[in-house]
């Protein structure tokens, strides 16, 4: 008998982190958002997936309501208790099961290609251990043996199979030099979101002269900051993949941020270390009416 897609109730309280584990302290450090736009990048760099966001994402309209309810997604599956984290899994992947179409080249693609849908998933852990390497705590190689095995367990309840990644953290990165090598491609959405990156909308803000003020100063050193930590976490290789430029200013300029973030650990208050309890708290009612996206922003809400 094929065993189901989504694990049954009494299996919930194993699979959801709990407020000890290594993916419950680390996950939702203020410095890991500094990794998303490069999660990002090998999530729509994977032809199925980057075939669904620029066919069916809203993130080109409103990338600020879209960040927003990916990060109602992750906190709730990593934050919120195991019920719920195991709702969220399952609206997840029944957002996925209307992801479909031609694709580029006459291929067609499904968001629940089991390749993509793990790969998705796959990416976040990336990001969180990079973000923390490069900018805030880094990880043992115990915690990253732990934080794989806990993600693996995460994924059961968004319906991505015990085989569908490799166990152990060793593994996985073979596993993740294996795809960046072998199966992701400049995409089109790979471009749309570069450009995102770079020249971030103006978001919903309220009639106030500062704000506006405060938002057409910050937009341009912004969208540098970001487009430099996610173009400088990529790969050399996935850079002239992309054909994005890479000089050294630029190096020295993310080498200059890392040490600045890394440097403000001892000053960090609790609340920015683990944003993750916070953040729940705050979009309470959004998250109640069901507003989410999913990890790659593929949903239509």
């Amino acid at each position: 008998m094929t065993a189901p897609m989504l694990p049954g109730a009494e299996e919930w309280g194993s699979l959801a982190p709990h407020p000890e584990s290594v993916t419950y302290r680390r996950a939702a450090d203020v410095r890991v958002l500094l990794a998303a736009g490069y999660a990002l990048l090998l999530q729509v760099s994977h032809p199925t997936v980057g075939a669904g966001v620029s066919e069916h994402s809203q993130f080109r309209e409103d990338p600020w309501g879209r960040l927003l309810r990916t990060l109602d997604y992750a906190c709730t599956m990593v934050y919120a208790d195991p019920q719920r984290a195991a709702e969220m899994g399952a609206r997840i992947r029944s957002f996925h099961r209307q992801i479909h179409g031609p694709g580029p080249h006459g291929r067609h693609y499904h968001a629940l290609e089991p390749q993509a849908y793990a790969w998705v998933h796959a990416t976040l852990a990336q990001g969180i251990v990079l973000a923390h390497e490069r900018f805030g705590r880094p990880f043992t190689d115990e915690q990253c043996e732990l934080l794989w095995s806990e993600w693996r367990s995460l994924g059961r309840l968004l319906g991505v199979r015990e085989g569908d990644l490799p166990a152990g953290w060793q593994a996985f990165r073979g596993y993740f030099d294996e795809m960046v090598e072998d199966r992701l491609q400049h995409t089109e959405a790979v471009d749309e979101v570069l450009e995102m990156l770079a020249r971030p909308t103006t978001p919903a803000l309220p009639p106030r002269a500062l704000l506006r003020l405060g938002w057409t100063v910050a937009r341009a050193p912004l969208g540098h900051t970001v487009t430099l930590a996610s173009v400088g976490l990529l790969s050399p290789l996935l850079r002239r993949r992309f054909d994005v430029s890479w000089t050294r200013r630029n190096d020295l300029e993310l080498r200059v941020l890392g040490n600045a973030m890394r440097a403000m650990t001892p000053l960090m208050p609790s609340w920015l270390l683990n944003t993750g309890p916070g953040y729940l708290s705050w979009r309470e009612e959004e998250i109640a009416r069901g507003d989410v996206a999913s990890p790659a922003s593929l949903a239509r809400t």
